[in-house]
């Protein structure tokens, strides 16, 4: 919805500061179709050339990032340290049954209770193919810690590529805008024998692929790639949630302070307090119960 008004305040701020300033927009309209056709092709054509058929998938599902935001909520995350607190606690009582629960998440009685959670494969990923490693004696905190953050930050670098892709066209637009508009200059010189108010027509219908480049550069695609980076960083910070409590307890703490650890390495804006915490806590236990 902020990503919406956003783009009606850009349009209505520039094109309405044109017009209040005594512009026509008969001119842009009549070139526009054109000069949109030229650039906007152009655009999509490198874009399409700079990347594979997966990046292009994952760069247009991305742009609805701009719109909806972070995938992420406060409940979300709260949701996240109950059933890390409930894996945690079975790991330490019952090994055996824990078991039943990694290998097989999609069937699992506490996997199954956070089902936008289980819908994330690499997040479950991140936690069961940790949880299975201590398992199997390979609990040096220390050593996993950096596996993990070896793996988010791939996953990460993997998940920036649409913003990369996006930015990279913005980039390119301000220069196609001129390519655009040099095709209008040489289409004018070929009209050179005309009137003056001919020609006005024609130069100023030429200036509107310059304008059109900058403007969807810098008002568009620019923007929509800087919104994506923010809301694929700030999703990045609930695999950040899980590599905590997942090294906390290879340390050995206990299952509350494991989690702990993970309220106080959250977002401060999806942060709840401890008491918030620990009431979530008890009611996942009296479910498990």
């Amino acid at each position: 919805m902020v990503g919406l008004i956003g783009i009606v305040i850009i349009f209505v701020m520039v094109f309405g500061g044109y017009l209040l300033a005594g512009g026509k927009m008969g001119i842009i309209l009549k070139s526009l179709p054109f000069e949109m056709i030229m650039i906007a092709g152009a655009a999509i054509g490198a874009f399409v050339i700079s990347n594979d058929t997966s990046a292009i998938k994952h760069t247009l599902k991305d742009v609805g990032k701009v719109f909806k935001g972070p995938k992420w909520q406060s409940q979300d995350y709260r949701d996240a340290l109950c059933m890390m607190f409930e894996l945690v606690r079975v790991a330490r009582t019952n090994p055996v049954a824990l078991e039943g629960h990694i290998e097989a998440p999609d069937t699992s009685d506490i996997f199954g209770k956070y089902p936008k959670i289980l819908g994330d494969k690499e997040a479950i990923a991140l936690i069961c193919d940790t949880l299975r490693s201590a398992s199997m004696n390979y609990d040096d905190p220390h050593q996993v810690e950096e596996v993990l953050e070896k793996r988010i930050e791939a996953t990460l670098h993997h998940n920036m590529h649409s913003s990369h892709a996006l930015q990279t066209t913005a980039d390119a637009l301000p220069a196609l805008g001129i390519v655009a508009a040099v095709l209008g200059v040489i289409k004018t010189m070929a009209s050179i024998d005309q009137p003056p108010e001919v020609l006005g027509k024609l130069i100023g219908g030429a200036l509107v692929g310059t304008f059109l480049g900058v403007f969807l550069a810098y008002g568009i695609v620019g923007p929509f790639a800087t919104k994506v980076k923010a809301v694929i960083e700030e999703d990045a910070h609930f695999q950040q949630l899980i590599r905590e409590v997942l090294v906390a307890n290879l340390h050995s703490h206990a299952p509350n302070i494991c989690i702990e650890v993970g309220r106080q390495n959250m977002p401060s804006h999806h942060r709840p307090s401890f008491s918030e915490m620990e009431d979530a806590l008890k009611a996942s236990k009296q479910e498990a119960a």
